[in-house]
């Protein structure tokens, strides 16, 4: 007799796995050509000297080390850094405070979660040209409300000392409201069981924040605090449109003084080299976060045991 090998189609794992392939191909090949691919040739061009209308010629590392001869440098990344150092926290305590309120079950709290997370979705050119008007010295808001509590009226953004405070409050209002709509979503992830444990056992509202609450939002935290670091060293739509770096360089960022390098003066080579070194430094800072917190964990395990 002859055996009939029947012949059997792929299975339903298999076809799933095929199908999510098929779907993921589209976005793999998007990252690829529009992510890897630049980042790759921008490498390449950071050891050039190409100023857009000539041929770019190789000059090593004469990019990098001339970085260390350049003040400008040295100032948007102190400006950068101290913006980063004081908006990231703000930022987290702002918006887990106001979690913290938008959690609880009142009437219209739907409508103060949109009217808070509005701002996010509003483009950076319309919330500049906003805030400008409520930075304005002569007939803006913040003045009108000082003068009416009797106080005089700041220069805020045309001020060398208010500039960047006065940018703080701009990314609190303008950012904030992403962080707050995570915070939330961590939030009523909370197990109520052991909010009402810990109320049982006499721990008030600050005790069960901090025993309960945080700790078990902390992997939520530690993404905020993350992609805030990113975003917030990166800031550049509210230094080229409201300031233009000023007054005095005072609000030169980083990301604003790349631009000119690449864009205004046509030093693309030099462009791309702070654009690595850009990278660079955010790559250390978040590998370093990752670190510390991995050791927070590691020792607060140790120490229930």
């Amino acid at each position: 007799m002859v055996a009939l090998r029947i012949h059997r189609g792929p299975t339903l794992r298999q076809r799933e796995e095929i199908t999510g392939v098929v779907f993921a191909v589209p976005a793999l090949l998007g990252f690829i050509l529009w992510w890897v691919g630049p980042m790759l040739a921008s490498l390449g061009v950071a050891f050039t000297d190409w100023s857009l209308i000539r041929a770019p010629r190789w000059v090593g590392l004469a990019n990098f080390e001339r970085m260390q001869a350049d003040p400008l440098f040295w100032k948007s990344l102190w400006v950068t850094a101290y913006y980063t150092v004081v908006a990231v926290p703000l930022n987290l305590v702002a918006s887990l405070f106001l979690a913290l309120l938008l959690n609880q079950p009142v009437r219209g709290v739907g409508f103060f979660r949109s009217a808070f997370y509005l701002p996010v979705v509003l483009p950076a050119v319309a919330t500049s040209i906003v805030w400008l008007f409520i930075f304005n010295p002569n007939f803006g808001l913040l003045n009108a409300f000082l003068e009416s509590l009797g106080l005089p009226g700041q220069l805020w953004i045309w001020d060398e000392e208010l500039a960047v405070p006065s940018l703080w409050l701009m990314n609190l209002w303008f950012s904030g409201g992403g962080q707050m709509l995570i915070f939330l979503a961590a939030l009523q992830g909370v197990p109520r069981s052991l909010l009402d444990a810990a109320t049982v056992d006499g721990a008030g509202w600050w005790a069960r924040l901090r025993y309960v609450t945080v700790p078990m939002i902390s992997p939520v935290i530690l993404f905020n605090f993350v992609t805030g670091l990113i975003g917030t060293f990166q800031i550049f739509a509210q230094g080229y449109l409201m300031t233009q770096g000023g007054p005095n360089n005072a609000t030169l960022f980083y990301v604003l003084y790349l631009y000119r390098q690449a864009f205004q003066f046509g030093r693309m080579g030099y462009a791309a080299a702070l654009a690595w070194v850009a990278f660079l430094i955010l790559v250390v800072l978040s590998m370093a976060t990752f670190r510390f917190s991995s050791g927070r964990v590691y020792y607060e395990a140790r120490a229930r045991e």
